[in-house]
């Protein structure tokens, strides 16, 4: 049987999706994850996992956030990304961060079943003509998102709070941390991002659409 997880926040995208793969691929067994936290816990313990379906832009993925994440933590899951944009620039960092394969969700769900199948039986897929598209693009820098992908989660959460302009205290009380142990965070993060005060954070955070899990 065929395990699948899509990870996507819109369910109704996910359960026409769901209902399209179960008709189209026969035997499969499918979970769902809303947003990154989610679809971390939903990875966590699950050797089986044929093929994630990752949506780019759902809560705490940040774009490229989540795609390297998930890859830095679970190396082993084969990664398709589903998302609304088809930028050649956005196709060619994905496939150059690890992907297996790029649907548009304007895909019809008989494309979709086909892309799917085409990535579990070991080809890459992308949409006709992205190919050539990102074939003379210049390879994307992905060293900051996999900076950030090295942040545990609860600094991450901080970089989040500070790109959302908390200060210390504030942080403090959220996490239900104390104060000493955010600017132990703040440390850590200005270290791994390799940057020197509030105001780079912040543009990391910006650049990378980086937010709370609601």
């Amino acid at each position: 049987m065929i395990s699948l997880v899509i990870a996507d926040d819109h369910p109704l995208f996910r359960t026409a999706l769901c209902g399209a793969l179960q008709e189209e691929l026969g035997a499969v067994a499918i979970r769902e994850a809303q947003d990154l936290e989610s679809t971390l816990e939903c990875l966590k313990g699950q050797d089986d996992v044929d093929l994630l379906l990752l949506d780019l832009n759902m809560p705490g993925a940040g774009e490229l956030y989540g795609l390297i994440r998930i890859r830095t933590d679970f190396p082993e899951v084969p990664i398709a990304v589903i998302s609304g944009s088809e930028a050649p620039e956005i196709v060619a960092k994905v496939i150059e961060a690890g992907a297996l394969g790029f649907i548009p969700k304007t895909s019809d769900l008989k494309v979709f079943a086909a892309a799917i199948q085409a990535i579990l039986d070991g080809d890459m897929w992308l949409p006709e003509g992205m190919e050539q598209a990102i074939a003379d693009m210049p390879k994307p820098d992905l060293e900051l998102q996999q900076r950030v992908a090295e942040l545990t989660p609860q600094q991450y959460k901080v970089l989040c709070y500070l790109h959302e302009g908390l200060l210390n205290k504030q942080i403090a009380y959220e996490l239900n941390i104390s104060e000493a142990t955010v600017k132990a965070h703040i440390t850590a993060i200005f270290r791994k991002l390799n940057i020197n005060n509030r105001t780079q954070a912040v543009l990391v955070a910006s650049e990378l659409k980086l937010q709370i899990d609601n």
